[in-house]
């Protein structure tokens, strides 16, 4: 059984160019390109969905199916350490 730390950790784009660390503390913090900390907020996990909200008030969602993270019309996956 997954539970919602399941999915702490850093998410990226097949080309690196996005990269989307989930906190365990319900932050996340987004780089784009060479752009650290492009965008920041929180999060908040219901089973295998996710809703972000950033520091601005901007919002937005995405699902995790089958180890890959389907956000805002991006695909992301579980950067391996």
């Amino acid at each position: 059984m997954k539970t919602n730390d399941s999915y702490v950790g850093m998410w990226v784009t097949k080309d690196g160019y996005i990269r989307h660390e989930l906190l365990p503390n319900g932050r996340y913090d987004e780089a784009r390109g060479t752009r650290k900390s492009a965008y920041q907020g929180r999060y908040t996990l219901t089973g295998d969905h996710i809703d972000y909200v950033d520091d601005t008030g901007f919002t937005a969602d995405g699902d995790f199916r089958d180890g890959i993270l389907y956000h805002a019309g991006m695909v992301l996956y579980r950067e391996e350490k």
